[in-house]
Formats: structure tokens, sequence, C-alpha cells
């Protein structure tokens, strides 16, 4: 089967999976999956399917990027924090569909690899910075839009609520372990936040504070 065959199917999948915002199926088709995915699964890069990436991250499953995308709402105008760059893919899909997007990435060989496939793919409008992603950006805040693409405890870290603008909105999985995570939507009002619970999913914990590099502990 040729790429643009699985690229077709991919998309088929994802419209019959509950993806019906046409602008984040245009932007899941025009940013290549494959520039993201390790060499050993190049086959695989158009499935439905999370994969392995390196130090023990993975590069999310298209069906949960596209769900977690359209459950931001988002508008061409917006500026967008992700907490997680991991490969960079879900920063390519978003930079397709707002004005700018801040990324933090707390592990260093994530983060370059990312930076380069920005680079190569032409991406000018994403922003990164290595670091804690449970404090956020506070020097650019607030964010119309907060992606989390790693797992909370029961609620999301109060540094990325406040940093969350009056009806903005913010997508995090939250959870105490692997069979309780959900993914959540959060509204800014003027009086305080709501609390919208989406579905399950499973992803790798929020960690705070970036390692130490090796021979320093």
């Amino acid at each position: 089967m040729t790429v643009e065959a699985r690229k077709i199917r991919l998309l088929m999948a994802l419209r019959r999976n509950g993806v019906t915002d046409t602008r984040v199926l245009a932007a899941i088709e025009r940013i290549p999956r494959e520039r993201f995915v390790p060499d050993p699964f190049q086959d695989q890069a158009w499935e439905d399917t999370a994969l392995p990436i390196d130090l023990g991250q993975t590069i999310s499953q298209p069906l949960i990027v596209a769900l977690m995308t359209q459950a931001l709402e988002l508008g061409e105008r917006q500026t967008v924090l992700e907490i997680g760059t991991g490969s960079g893919y879900q920063a390519a899909v978003l930079s397709r569909l707002c004005r700018r997007v801040y990324t933090v990435e707390r592990l260093r060989p994530l983060l370059t690899e990312a930076e380069a496939r920005f680079q190569a793919l032409g991406l000018n409008n994403i922003t990164t910075r290595h670091g804690d992603g449970t404090k956020g950006w506070p020097e650019q805040a607030p964010f119309e839009r907060i992606l989390v693409t790693a797992a909370g405890g029961p609620d999301a870290p109060k540094d990325l609520t406040d940093q969350l603008a009056v009806g903005g909105v913010m997508v995090i999985p939250l959870g105490g372990d692997y069979r309780g995570q959900r993914v959540v939507r959060i509204r800014r009002t003027e009086t305080g936040l709501t609390r919208e619970d989406l579905w399950p999913v499973r992803f790798v914990p929020l960690l705070s504070d970036p390692p130490s590099p090796p021979g320093t502990e």
C-alpha cells in the first residue's frame, strides 16, 4: 500500500471515530508523520497506533492527537502552550491551526531532535523551551489554549491553570494511574474554572524538574 493510500485510510478512520473538524483533518493530512517516527517503525507511520520514540517516550496515536486538538477548539489567531514536545508531532499539527505554538520539553535530546524536524519542515511559528513543563511558560502567559500531552494527577497543575487566559481552554489527561486517566477540558471563565471529562486515555506521567545530566547525581 502506498503512503497516500495509508494516509487516506487513516483519515477515514479518524472521521469514523469522531474527528469532524475539517481543519484538524487537513492538518493531520499535511504534516508528514513519517518524519517524526523512528526508522524501524516507518511502515507504521500512517497507522492509527502509538509508536515508541527515544528515552522511553511515545508518539501518540493519531486519533488521540486529532481528538485532543479538536477539543481545543482552536482559532487561527490564537497562541497555544504545549507541555511535552516529545517527537514534535503534536506541536507540528497545532502549528497549522494557530498563530504560534510554545512547547516545553524536559528531555533535551528529544527537544533537539524535534527542533531539527521543525526547521526541516519550515514550521517557523513554533517556539521551544527545555525545562519543567509543570511550570508552564510564565513570560509568554496568558495563553488562549494549553495542551498537555502527559498525564497529571487528579488535578491540573496550578501554574498551568494560572496561565490560562479568561475564555481560554486547556486539554489535559488527568488521573492517578493508567486505569483511571481521562482527557479533561478545562475552561477559564470570569469567575473561575470549569471542568469537563471527555474520554479515557493512557499517557505517560507528567513529570517536573528536568533530569540531571549523567554523572551529576
